[in-house]
């Protein structure tokens, strides 16, 4: 991964030269968790200017990356536009912020400022997002089996992230490790952390335990269970951008 990095890095400079102000890594490769053939290299840039023309000089780094180190593309910010969009990218912005390293220029994450009551907001709306989404599948895939596998596989990694996030909402520091964060989410929220497990496991390359039907019904319930808790637990109070001044009458 360090040499595929330095690459990268090497290419983005020579192709944006003075515009480009950093290369950071985040994700799975700047916390510990990555996993050489399975985990992404995440990549995000900060430019001093983004115009057509900028993001066509980059254009040839991004092709590479994408094809032949089958890599997803990086993203590119501007500074200024990185620190005022944690209110509408909470989640992502804590992550980057929890785990990210600098390969290149200054650190454009390190004073990024997440409102929390926001945070809590985008966790709940992505946790029914998601709960919708799975509902429909099933009236969409009716009783194909391999519907249904593919659906638990495809969405472990995303109830891993939003399962740590309604930890951090309830004001705690989430475990790292997958069936220890499903323990302390079933002590906190009432719902089944073998459910969790059980997909968790199937992503993982283990057999799915019991038949995909089941297996999928204990999910969606599981997510209701901790749907319902963040919402009794965490009320949706003060979800403004600027927190209102009391009103001194």
């Amino acid at each position: 991964m360090e040499a595929k990095l330095g690459e990268l890095v090497s290419r983005l400079r020579e192709a944006a030269g003075k515009n480009l102000e950093s290369v950071v890594l985040y994700g799975s490769g700047a916390s510990g968790r990555f996993r050489p053939g399975t985990s992404d290299v995440n990549v995000l840039c900060t430019l001093a200017t983004l115009d057509v023309h900028e993001l066509q000089l980059l254009a040839p780094v991004v092709h590479w990356w994408i094809h032949e180190e089958k890599e997803p593309p990086p993203l590119f910010f501007l500074s200024e536009e990185l620190q005022r969009s944690t209110d509408v990218f909470p989640i992502e912005s804590l992550d980057l912020q929890r785990s990210h390293r600098v390969l290149f220029g200054c650190d454009p994450v390190a004073e990024l400022r997440v409102p929390l009551n926001l945070h809590r907001v985008e966790v709940e709306r992505e946790m029914r997002t998601l709960l919708l989404r799975l509902r429909q599948q099933v009236v969409l895939a009716g009783k194909e089996e391999a519907s249904f596998r593919a659906t638990l596989k495809r969405t472990i990694s995303a109830t891993l992230t939003l399962l740590r996030h309604t930890l951090i909402a309830f004001g705690e520091e989430p475990p790292d490790e997958g069936k220890a964060l499903f323990a302390r989410i079933a002590e906190r929220t009432g719902a089944d952390a073998s459910a969790f497990e059980t997909v968790y496991d199937y992503h993982e390359g283990q057999g799915l335990a019991g038949d995909s039907f089941t297996a999928y019904d204990r999910y969606l319930h599981a997510l209701e269970k901790v749907i319902g808790a963040l919402d009794r637990a965490v009320p949706k109070k003060e979800w403004q951008r600027v927190k209102q001044s009391a009103d001194p009458s």
